[in-house]
């Protein structure tokens, strides 16, 4: 399991509980309840990370803490 933050919210638009991690762009999934969209979201990050490493682009790695809001 990753360390990266995820903001999990529910789209009413989309009827599903949305998973970001705003540490690697584009990584995002769902779900219908808040614990398979953690769960798609870990599946997400490590594809993120094959995808990014495959190509030979940066890994970020994870920051340990909150992000900060506006």
């Amino acid at each position: 399991m990753h360390k990266y933050e995820v903001i999990i919210y529910w789209s009413a638009e989309d009827r599903v509980f949305v998973a970001e991690v705003p540490e690697l762009p584009g990584c995002s999934a769902h779900g219908d309840s808040p614990a398979a969209a953690l769960s798609n979201a870990q599946d997400a990050i490590d594809l993120w990370i094959d995808t990014a490493t495959e190509f030979g682009d940066p890994v970020p790695q994870p920051k340990g803490r909150r992000l900060m809001y506006a």
